[in-house]
């Protein structure tokens, strides 16, 4: 039955109910209503399957409504609110007599609670159409009638499922009966008694075989991957960690930190000021190179005419008495013809000799051998000249930094500067390895104080007196007392400054002015040595660059000396008899300044390699000319006592084991002439300086030579010599 065939059946038994009892018409009403409602919205959501169906139904049925309306309007009559409260209260009036028979059995308990409601709460009565009472069952809708059937099925199924449990139970208790259990476990086929309800048995499916190991494998792989969890949340946990330090140390840094302008102000001075301070040193380099090399001429020049005029000297006096010999062997009784410049020469020679004599006399010097002063003297002239040059250069000097503010030119003020960004910013300092560029950028500052430091003089000032040393040690002290910023930029600025400063200059005299032959200078250039080369120890274990060529520079320039400076003439015995003729004197002026040079080569000991000094001053100088010389001279005391300066002039060090018996290889010549020169002496009336060569042998540690040599002369009274050492 369509919606509006419902509708209208429902309206048409609603007009015969209300022609029988009109008092109750108004809560019908509102009741059919109600139920039209209800009906209408469940046929709405029963879906779209009977779109089509309704269509013409829902056409019909609103035409049926309306005409049915129309009925309604024109038949009933709506009463007015006096008249549903006579009806109200004439309606209670029955409840309280129960004069009046339900119409629905089941409905008495829903009255008497609604009449003890009403008894109760009077006001709160509801109307006639919300207690109203259905007299016919009400039409159920489809989605009902489905729901019935889904009941009723519902209980089929269950009734079947049931039984068919029922019949497993039977069957699995069966089961239990016939079939053996094994392996000491009970198989337990019962159902669950609260859930009264059990899976079938499906024997299709086949379990893998399990054991222990596959077991103990399956949990060691869960192991494993929960613990590689673990391992990468802690790495998570760690860097978010870490992250929240640098977060936390960020925001103290910017809390803490000063103000932005004022750093930025800082850094942008500190910019201005280096970048002006490297302009002002790129424009006076130029004139600090020129004064350096007008200083460096005026000192080449001077060591260039000593040098000169040293190897003319020895060059005419050579001649002179190469000549004198001729005439003595020819037996001429004629004189010697000299040239002017000859003459001149050797009086020149000889008026220096004599003022030097004199003042060793008034000085009280009187153990002094002829040869061994360093004739450097220049002449009135030459002297003036050179000190009037020099003073040129040194006003010129001043004249450098004379229009440029202490700031740009005085190192003591340019290390402040940047000790103030150091003790205030050192990170952005150390950053910007400012410690090396220093050394660089008082490069120039250092070379104008060096200008007028000259290594060769005895009286120089030494470099630890100097006012860039000072400072730069101020300058390391402070950073050596920040423990906060350890670096080691600025603790090597000196050695730096040394290796790139003050080496180059100290090669540039060792090769150009230095005379070896003088032993004041190489005295002085060995102290000045000594001294930067330990203050460069002392920052630095490595063995410089710097360092390496210095040593280079001494070697080849004592080479060289070696080479052109020494000069031993050899004459016939009947020339050197006689001490006093020229040969003679030439002759022991000339060993005298080889055994000089010998001596000065040996100062370098503690500096220069052991082998090194033994090549250059005993195979090539000792071997090569001193020894040739002794045996060329007639045996007697001058000869010990020259043969007792070589000893003194060896280093001790390399005597210093006690176990040796054989002396150095490098002194095997000398000591064979000490044996021939003793054996000569014992010979001789000079038999007492016997002992004196003895002596050597043992100072040089040629213990088995002496004691060969006593022992096949039968010196017995010697051997308490060896025995004392």
């Amino acid at each position: 039955m369509s919606n509006a065939e419902l509708l209208l059946v429902s309206k048409t038994a609603s007009q015969r109910s209300l022609a029988r009892c009109p008092h109750l018409h108004i809560g019908l009403l509102g009741g059919i209503e109600r139920i039209l409602t209800v009906d209408l919205s469940t046929d709405e959501e029963d879906g779209t399957h009977h779109a089509s169906e309704s269509k013409d139904d829902q056409s019909s049925s609103s035409n049926s409504s309306s005409s049915l309306e129309e009925e309604f309007s024109s038949i009933v009559n709506i009463p007015d609110a006096a008249f549903i409260q006579a009806a109200r209260r004439k309606r209670e009036l029955a409840r309280t007599q129960e004069d009046y028979i339900s119409l629905d059995v089941k409905h008495t308990s829903t009255i008497s609670v609604m009449r003890k409601n009403s008894d109760e709460d009077p006001e709160s009565e509801p109307d006639d159409h919300e207690k109203r009472i259905p007299f016919t069952p009400k039409p159920t809708t489809l989605r009902q009638k489905m729901a019935e059937e889904t009941a009723t099925r519902n209980e089929e199924t269950s009734e079947e499922s049931q039984e068919d449990e029922n019949q497993d139970i039977w069957e699995q208790q069966q089961m239990r009966k016939a079939v053996k259990i094994t392996e000491g476990r009970d198989i337990d086929l019962s159902h669950n008694s609260e859930s009264q309800t059990m899976k079938k048995f499906d024997t299709s499916i086949s379990f893998p075989p399990v054991n222990l190991e596959i077991i103990k494998k399956q949990l060691n792989t869960r192991l494993t991957l929960l613990q590689d969890t673990h391992r990468s949340h802690l790495r998570e946990y760690e860097k978010y960690v870490q992250d929240v330090k640098s977060s936390k140390s960020t925001i103290h840094n910017l809390e803490n930190s000063s103000n932005q302008t004022l750093n930025f102000k800082f850094y942008k001075s500190m910019k201005i000021y280096v970048e002006n301070l490297i302009d002002c040193l790129n424009e006076k380099i130029i004139n600090i190179q020129e004064i350096e090399s007008s200083m460096h001429a005026l000192l080449l020049k001077q060591a260039m005419i000593l040098m000169k005029r040293r190897q003319d000297e020895l060059k005419h006096q050579s001649t002179y008495l190469q000549q004198l010999s001729r005439k003595a062997e020819t037996s001429t009784n004629g004189d010697l013809a000299i040239d002017e410049k000859t003459q001149w020469i050797l009086e020149e020679i000889e008026s220096r000799r004599a003022r030097r004599r004199q003042a060793r006399t008034l000085s009280g010097n009187c153990d002094h051998q002829e040869g061994t002063s360093s004739d450097d003297e220049l002449s009135s002239a030459d002297m003036t000249d050179f000190q009037k040059s020099q003073g040129d250069i040194l006003q010129d000097h001043k004249k450098i930094f004379e229009d440029v503010h202490d700031d740009f030119c005085n190192i003591q003020n340019i290390l402040l500067k940047f000790q103030q960004w150091r003790e205030k910013f050192p990170d952005s300092y150390y950053e910007a390895f400012i410690g090396l560029c220093i050394p660089k950028l008082l490069n120039p500052l250092i070379r104008v104080q060096l200008i007028d430091w000259n290594p060769l003089k005895f009286d120089s000032i030494g470099i630890k007196q100097m006012p860039w040393f000072t400072s730069i040690e101020e300058f390391m002290d402070s950073s050596m007392e920040d423990s906060k910023k350890e670096n080691r930029s600025d603790k090597k600025i000196l050695s730096a400054v040394i290796n790139k400063t003050i080496i180059p200059r100290l090669i540039d005299f060792v090769e150009f002015i230095w005379d070896p032959l003088s032993t004041s200078q190489t005295t002085s250039l060995i102290t000045h040595c000594r001294t930067i080369l330990e203050e460069q120890s002392t920052f630095e274990n490595e063995v410089s660059k710097g360092k390496k060529d210095l040593f280079k520079s001494i070697v080849s320039r004592m080479k060289k000396a070696i080479d052109d400076d020494v000069f031993i003439p050899l004459y016939p015995e009947s020339a050197v008899e006689n001490k006093t003729s020229p040969q003679s004197k030439f002759q022991e002026r000339q060993f005298w300044s080889g055994l000089k040079l010998f001596h000065n080569i040996l100062l370098w000991n503690g500096l220069l390699p052991d082998d090194t000094l033994q090549e250059l001053g005993l195979r090539k100088l000792l071997n090569r000319y001193l020894i040739i010389a002794l045996l060329n001279a007639i045996p007697g005391p001058d000869v010990v006592t020259k043969c007792n300066q070589i000893a003194a002039y060896l280093p001790e060090k390399w005597f210093e084991d006690s176990t040796m018996r054989t002396s150095i290889p490098q002194l095997e010549n000398f000591i064979q002439f000490l044996l021939q020169s003793a054996l000569k002496l014992s010979r001789s009336e000079f038999r007492d300086e016997v002992k004196e060569i003895i002596l050597i042998l043992v100072k040089i540690r040629a213990f088995n030579q002496a004691e060969s040599f006593i022992e096949e002369y039968h010196l017995d009274h010697l051997k308490s010599i060896i025995k004392e050492v």
